[in-house]
């Protein structure tokens, strides 16, 4: 059995069809509300940002298998990122087929996975070659801070230092990650602007055009009270 990691880069290559690779662990995708609506909005937010590059796939919660053969090799990221594979719809991750690792993770994390967030899992993500790794405590009560980063270097995690805006850089996705009032803002530092969902576009949008309308009704009385 293989332990498949960053730098195998390997092609994609059939499952053995006799082994049961599980789709479900069987665990909640958020252990709260509150780390449900942050969470769904996060992977729509990221959705939406790449949404016109076909070689990105994102999720959240999938299942990961990472050895060949071994079903009981597996980790669900709340959230991952991987470049290079394409947008189809996947029940689970498997490592040896995909041929590559994903190149993003982010833990929610909470009382009962903050340990195993900064210990277990950051060893994995680090054997695994995963480059950047990032934990959020939505409550603030768990992690030394509600926000951390770490990216791999040589092998090991560093953790991220706070930018001069208060955010987190990823580099594996060249975007800033803020604690703010959606809970967890993402900043495009080549856009420069705020990353949103679908629904939050449509209606900045709406907002906008009835701005619009507005000044063009005022500009029309003015002219109408010109004319009198």
């Amino acid at each position: 059995m293989t332990t498949y990691t960053k730098e195998n880069r390997i092609p994609s290559t059939p499952t053995d069809a006799s082994i049961f690779y599980p789709e479900t662990d069987g665990e909640p995708m958020a252990v709260s509300d509150l780390h449900r609506q942050i969470l769904t909005r996060l992977l729509q937010v990221l959705d939406a940002h790449f949404a016109q590059k076909p070689e990105v796939y994102v999720s959240g919660d999938i299942l990961m298998y990472y050895v060949e053969g071994d079903p009981r090799k597996s980790v669900a990221p709340d959230v991952l990122v991987s470049f290079g594979l394409g947008k189809k719809l996947r029940r689970t991750y498997l490592v040896w087929e995909e041929g590559k690792v994903p190149d993003f993770v982010m833990e929610f994390s909470s009382k009962n996975t903050y340990r195993n967030d900064l210990e277990d899992k950051m060893e994995l993500y680090a054997l695994l070659g995963i480059q950047d790794y990032f934990l959020y405590d939505a409550e603030g009560l768990y992690l030394p801070t509600p926000l951390m980063g770490f990216t791999l270097v040589d092998g090991a995690y560093v953790p991220i230092s706070m930018g001069v805006a208060g955010g987190l850089h990823s580099s594996a996705l060249n975007l800033d990650f803020h604690v703010d009032d959606t809970g967890l803002g993402i900043y495009d530092p080549v856009a420069g602007e705020w990353l949103r969902t679908p629904a939050e576009t449509a209606e900045a949008r709406a907002e906008t055009a009835e701005a619009e309308i507005e000044r063009l009704r005022a500009e029309l009385a003015r002219f109408q009270a010109q004319d009198n």
